[in-house]
């Protein structure tokens, strides 16, 4: 797939250019989004990543536009199951409902620069040394497994690592525990402190990174072109901030998410292993030879990961049907 530096430039203008027409049109001026507002954007949002997937077909074929879906369908419901961790964030610091808007923007803006360094140094490890697919795969594989074993635990896993987060920041910067506005920074007797709100976009910050290291390597498991896989991450987040307000009191209720994005990860992290093994070049693995094992097509990928994620949604929402989403 050859991506000339042109396309490059013009894909990240017009997406830092939706970053910023969100900014103006609905954070900048303080407000709680209605769910109206959030299901009319978030569809939007949604429906410009399957045009982007239309032109990734027309112009460098299906094969292309299917590992592009792949990508974002994984990366989307990664996002999600992150949207959890929002929520606990959020009510740590206990932060307004109408500045949460901003925070999320800003947080969301720094993972996609993050991921963005974590996709180049992806690209570079891949293309140098082969054998990174068996770290990938290994680690995919690892992360399904804590995925499981912190199931119904992950607020008590949240809150201690937030704790962490703030103890630290509070060593290094003045804060106070009083909002003003949506103000990341103010002054309190003539000194200036940093606000809640600064301290929330930090946890937030922190936490994208933990979920690049998941992500990255689950998306070049489908594959293996860093303009699909940072398209794929730049469209899955674009939406998140209006995704939070839309589904933010049904997030308890997907129960079963979590087995569902373990087998996700597993079922890539296997896929990783099995094309590391097709590609080997380790002396201490067949000789340094190819081993002869069967690669799993994107289009069996995209089959799986969709009905993982029908199956969990579905089974969640019967699991909980009697009960009712917190607001």
């Amino acid at each position: 797939m050859h991506v000339s530096p042109l396309v490059w430039v013009i894909t990240c203008v017009v997406i830092l250019g939706l970053f910023v027409f969100d900014f103006f049109a609905h954070v900048r001026t303080p407000h709680a989004p209605t769910f109206r507002e959030s299901a009319f954007w978030s569809s939007v949002y949604i429906g410009i990543a399957i045009l982007f997937g239309l032109v990734v077909m027309w112009l460098w074929g299906s094969q292309y536009g299917g590992e592009y879906f792949a990508g974002y369908v994984t990366e989307k419901a990664l996002s999600v199951d992150n949207l959890f961790v929002f929520v606990i964030i959020m009510g740590t610091f206990a932060v307004p409902r109408e500045y949460q808007q901003k925070v999320l923007l800003i947080g969301i803006v720094m993972a996609l620069v993050m991921r963005g360094i974590f996709i180049g140094v992806g690209a570079a490890a891949i293309n140098a040394y082969s054998w990174v697919f068996y770290l990938f795969g290994a680690f995919l594989i690892y992360t399904a497994y804590t995925l499981v074993r912190d199931h119904g635990h992950e607020k008590e896993v949240e809150e201690e690592r937030d704790s962490k987060i703030v103890a630290v920041a509070k060593k290094i910067l003045p804060t106070t525990d009083t909002y003003d506005g949506d103000k990341l920074v103010t002054r309190i007797n003539g000194k200036r402190v940093v606000t809640p709100l600064l301290l929330a976009l930090v946890a937030i910050g922190f936490t994208d990174v933990l979920f690049a290291l998941d992500s990255i390597p689950a998306i070049y498991g489908l594959t293996q072109e860093p303009y699909l896989v940072f398209t794929a991450n730049a469209f899955a987040l674009m939406g998140l901030r209006q995704l939070y307000f839309l589904i933010g009191g049904l997030l308890d209720r997907l129960v079963y998410l979590s087995y569902g994005l373990s087998i996700i990860l597993a079922f890539i992290g296997v896929k990783l292993v099995l094309h590391a093994l097709h590609e080997n070049t380790l002396g201490f693995v067949n000789g340094g030879e190819h081993v002869a094992v069967p690669e799993v097509s994107t289009v069996f990928s995209l089959a799986v990961i969709l009905g993982v994620l029908a199956v969990t949604t579905v089974a969640s929402l019967l699991k909980t049907r009697n009960t009712t989403p917190a607001q």
